[in-house]
């Protein structure tokens, strides 16, 4: 009897594991500060269906803007290579970054050089690249298999998501003010364990997702 309760104990511990493993959206932890205030997110799914945190200006309307003035994508803060995730990996995927969502905001409105009235402003930054122990499946909560996967995320035998954090915003050209800001966390492919290099490859589908979703919103 003792040894059933604590099979059943271990079992509703491994559900609130799992519960609370893999965050889909950026947690407030996760802010980098690039956008200043933070107010006023929700939680919302893009046209593809990807859950992001955004705010938009009660009184935004796209028909009062006739130009985009794209500010290439940075980094913030400056991201410190790892063993797992190089230089060279950085840099590719914010090269990849520029290369997808310039076009994908063309699509949009007409890019301009200059900030001048009836003009957006985008603003964005890779806020964050890393890797970080897979959520467990639902097959985990089986304690036995808890105690495996437990033991696996401790070695760093375990197979692990990529994830990529972006910020962005529009800005009101005329006024300075924000009208839509943007927090998003994206899943490249996943690596096997906590020393398999991480390439830019590996985390274009990320970029991809996020020009995609540009070019689909609809206010």
């Amino acid at each position: 009897m003792k040894k059933i309760k604590l099979m059943q104990v271990a079992a509703v511990a491994g559900v609130l594991f799992l519960a609370g493993c893999t965050n889909h959206v950026t947690q407030a932890d996760k802010f980098s500060g690039f956008l200043g205030d933070y107010s006023g997110l929700k939680e919302v799914k893009t046209a593809s269906g990807n859950p992001v945190l955004r705010w938009i200006d009660p009184s935004f309307k796209k028909a009062n803007y006739s130009y985009i003035k794209y500010e290439p994508i940075k980094f913030y803060p400056e991201p410190q290579p790892t063993q797992q995730i190089s230089k060279d990996t950085l840099q590719g995927v914010l090269d990849y970054a520029n290369s997808r969502m310039k076009p994908a905001l063309a699509e949009r409105l007409p890019l301009t050089d200059h900030a001048g009235p009836r003009t957006l402003i985008f603003k964005g930054a890779i806020t964050g690249v890393n890797t970080s122990a897979e959520g467990l499946q639902f097959y985990e909560v089986i304690p036995v298999a808890l105690v495996v996967a437990g033991t696996e995320t401790a070695t760093g035998h375990r197979t692990r998501d990529t994830e990529v954090y972006f910020e962005g915003e529009l800005v009101d050209a005329s006024t300075g003010k924000t009208v839509i800001k943007v927090v998003r966390k994206g899943f490249g492919k996943q690596v096997s364990n906590d020393t398999q290099k991480v390439t830019a490859n590996d985390l274009k589908s990320v970029v991809d997702s996020l020009a995609n979703d540009t070019k689909l919103f609809s206010e």
